[in-house]
This record gives structure tokens, C-alpha cells and sequence, in this order.
């Protein structure tokens, strides 16, 4: 089974899709059906391991991955069963929602990534420098774990072959650039070979899956998570708060705000100037500021 999911995982992949999260999840049902010594894709095992997740919406995710894989493995061998798709009703939809934090917030998720166990060792280090960069340079969750030593240069950071398999580089202010060379001096103690700038306990790469689990726990101990299954911020919510609270930032003229979304774009490294539009959500600030606006053309007009 090991052996039939790496090799649609690698398909996928050297096709150009990253797919990542779904190879996380095949090689998850592939220890699954391991367990039970299964060759082959089984509908109920894929039925059972899918139910296993704590959400509506993931079992619904995990089951639309395998049925993929099976439908692939199927057409070659008949051997494999295809699960059916409706096996928990309709797909729950819902619009996608993020979170905006405040500044208290992300204090609180820094402070709580400073205490992480072990102390003593890189990890409350590597956590609070990585949550902080995303927070105030807006990066990609996956292009800061790509980040390499030799990436940080006097201009700031290069990032390399991103979502669009563009490079761009990103300006840093002098309090991240300062942050950053001291994680550098406090890691060469427990990773002096790695070329990797974000490394684990072990002194190796560290892991995506990892990072979200660990973003979830911290989330959850300052009380802007619930319970496992429950909606709440994403890691990636950093990214769009950056974006936010960039524009807040913009003087409250059409011209001025046109050329920040611009250059706003080229930073966060979006394809279209549309997609940072998508990435916007309205604040008591933004509010206030398109109220204004309203009030001064509506006076204008009775002008």
C-alpha cells in the first residue's frame, strides 16, 4: 500500500502540484491500512480511518483525497475498492472567515511560544522567531520553512520559487533583521551544518505538519482556539492580518490607497493585485476610514 500511495504522491508532485497536505494525509491512511496488513484500498478501512477525523468538514476532506487515489489505483488494478463520496451527506460549506489579530493577541501567542518545552533548547526560540517573521513580513507558512541561512541578505530576505515559482525579495525592518541574526547565533549551537534558517530540536529541517500542530497548541493555551474540530485562527491569519494592518496604515486617498495595494502585492508575491484584495477583511479601522470617506463625498455632492 506504502508503495501504490508514494507513487501517486510522486505523479502529483513532478506534475508541479506541491500537494503537500494530501500527501500527509495518503501516507496517513497508508499506516492506517498498513496496521491492518491491507494490500489494497478497502472502502470501509478508507470509511473508518476518514470518520477518525474531528471535524465534519475534515472527514469530508480526508474522504474526497483517498477516493482520488483509489479511482487512480482502481483503473490499473480492480483489486482496489472505490469508496463512495456521500458517505457523510452533503459537503458542508461555509465562507472562509479570518482572523484578524490584535496586537495583544499576538503577544500572547509569542509569550506562550517562548515557554514551550524543553527550555533550554532551540524550539522556544525557533517558534517565536518564526510566528514573529510571518506577523511582520506577511510570508507564507511554507516559504518561511524554506528559508535558508544564505537567504538573508543586506537587502532583506530572498525568497526563492514561491506559490507561483516566482523569487521576489522582501525588505525587512531593522528590529526583524536584528531578531533574526540573533536566532542565527543561538541556533549555530544546535544545527552548525544545517543551511535550513528554522530548524527543530533535532537540528533538522523542520517539519510543516509539525509547525501547524504546534501553532494549534499555542492558539488553544491562550484561548483563541477551541477544542480539536472547532473553527478558529489559522497560522496562515498572520499573513492577513499583515495585510490588513498594512492598509490601515495608508493614507485615506483613492490614488494613495491604488498605489499601496500594488506594492502591497509585489511584497506578499501574488500573481494579480486581485488576489490581495481577497486577502483584505473589514476592521473598526478600515470602517471608520471608508465612513469618512462616504460623509466627505456626500458633501461634496450637496456642495
Amino acid at each position: 500500500m506504502r508503495e501504490a500511495v508514494n507513487g501517486h504522491i510522486d505523479l502529483y508532485q513532478n506534475m508541479g502540484f506541491k500537494y503537500r497536505v494530501q500527501a500527509y494525509a495518503l501516507r496517513s491512511f497508508a499506516d492506517f491500512a498498513e496496521r491492518r496488513s491491507e494490500e489494497f484500498v478497502r472502502a470501509d478501512s478508507v470509511l473508518e480511518w476518514a470518520a477518525s477525523a474531528p471535524s465534519v468538514r475534515q472527514r469530508h476532506h480526508r474522504l474526497n483525497i483517498v477516493h482520488r487515489l483509489a479511482c487512480a489505483l482502481h483503473a490499473e488494478d480492480r483489486r482496489h475498492e472505490v469508496p463512495p463520496t456521500g458517505a457523510f451527506g452533503a459537503t458542508p460549506r461555509r465562507p472562509r472567515s479570518c482572523h484578524i489579530f490584535t496586537q495583544d493577541e499576538i503577544d500572547r501567542l509569542l509569550r506562550a511560544a517562548s515557554e514551550l518545552a524543553p527550555q533550554g533548547s532551540i524550539r522556544p526560540i525557533t517558534y517565536t522567531t518564526l510566528l514573529s517573521l510571518i506577523a511582520c513580513a506577511g510570508l507564507r507558512i511554507s516559504e518561511a520553512l524554506k528559508l535558508e541561512l544564505s537567504d538573508l541578505t543586506e537587502d532583506g530576505l530572498v525568497i526563492r520559487a514561491t506559490k507561483f515559482q516566482k523569487s521576489r525579495l522582501v525588505p525587512l525592518h531593522e528590529s526583524a533583521r536584528s531578531s533574526l541574526q540573533q536566532y542565527i547565533a543561538a541556533r549555530r549551537r544546535f544545527a552548525p551544518t544545517t543551511p535550513t534558517l528554522f530548524v527543530s530540536r533535532s537540528g533538522g529541517k523542520l517539519p510543516y505538519p509539525t509547525v501547524i500542530t504546534t501553532f494549534l497548541i499555542l492558539a488553544r493555551s491562550v484561548g483563541l482556539r477551541a477544542g480539536p474540530g472547532q473553527a478558529g485562527c489559522r497560522i496562515h491569519d498572520l499573513r492577513h492580518t499583515f495585510a490588513v494592518r498594512s492598509l490601515e496604515q495608508c493614507p485615506p486617498d483613492r490614488r494613495a490607497v491604488a498605489q499601496h495595494m500594488a506594492t502591497l502585492s509585489t511584497y506578499l508575491g501574488h500573481a494579480h493585485v486581485s488576489d490581495t484584495y481577497w486577502y483584505l477583511q473589514a476592521t473598526p479601522r478600515l470602517l471608520g476610514d471608508i465612513a469618512a470617506a462616504a460623509e466627505t463625498l456626500h458633501r461634496r455632492g450637496k456642495g
